[in-house]
């Protein structure tokens, strides 16, 4: 498989996102799936995808703890775009067992347990999303942080047995910007009030002038360990 990862990504080095997704929904067709958290970057795949297949599956994760205006961009994308979002959610028992045993937020105890929040909340739920699937489309970007730096577009996912597809990976952050600007695309208005990345919402600030993209995600822990384990390099 490492063979093939780096012969497709020789094949597609000049690729562009859109040319990228057209392969690979093509190719793959009926085993490939967007998996959006509704920030900014998936907001633009979820438009280049329907706009070249609109029956692709597109799903997001529902934790339990996102934001009401994450809610709200789901019921208008789903508006724009005439489909159904697919949304997963974690198993409430597991759920009641950790908050039960462990407190309401956890995750803010250690790292540890902030993991283990993680893992019940979303690694669990997404990896029933992956039934059947042999890709998944990420709206990554290696600008983001450090643990990104040295992604790829085309990456297999050993924990997932899973091609991973990176259209935007070398995008910036005003491309992302401009793209939704120029197609009227719908977004999460938190982006406005200095909110880069967002997910949880007792997980989640606002970032201050002159910090790191992801410096508003698990804001108390160092930039090393900052992913959620849907990511694992």
């Amino acid at each position: 498989m490492k063979d093939q990862i780096i012969a497709l990504n020789q094949q597609l080095a000049n690729a562009g996102a859109s040319e990228l997704i057209r392969f690979f929904l093509e190719k793959y067709k009926g085993k490939i799936a967007l998996s959006s958290s509704l920030g900014l970057e998936d907001q633009v795949l979820t438009d280049m995808v329907c706009n070249i297949d609109s029956q692709t599956k597109i799903f997001t994760l529902d934790t339990g703890r996102l934001f009401p205006e994450t809610y709200d961009l789901i019921h208008r994308t789903n508006q724009k775009y005439g489909i159904k979002m697919q949304v997963f959610f974690p198993d409430a028992e597991k759920v009641e067992e950790m908050v039960n045993s462990k407190g309401i937020n956890l995750f803010y105890n250690s790292i540890e347990d902030r993991k283990t929040c993680c893992r019940i909340r979303k690694i669990e739920p997404l990896k029933r999303a992956f039934a059947g699937l042999e890709v998944w489309i990420c709206g990554l970007r290696r600008d983001q942080s450090i643990t990104r730096s040295e992604m790829q577009p085309i990456e297999w996912d050993e924990n997932n047995g899973l091609i991973k597809l990176n259209p935007l990976i070398d995008w910036t952050e005003e491309q992302v910007r401009t793209y939704i600007k120029e197609h009227k695309i719908p977004f999460n208005p938190l982006h406005d009030r200095d909110f880069p990345s967002i997910g949880c919402q007792p997980c989640t600030r606002a970032v201050l002038p002159g910090e790191d993209l992801r410096a508003g995600r698990w804001w108390w822990e160092n930039p090393e360990t900052k992913e959620c384990g849907l990511h694992k390099r």
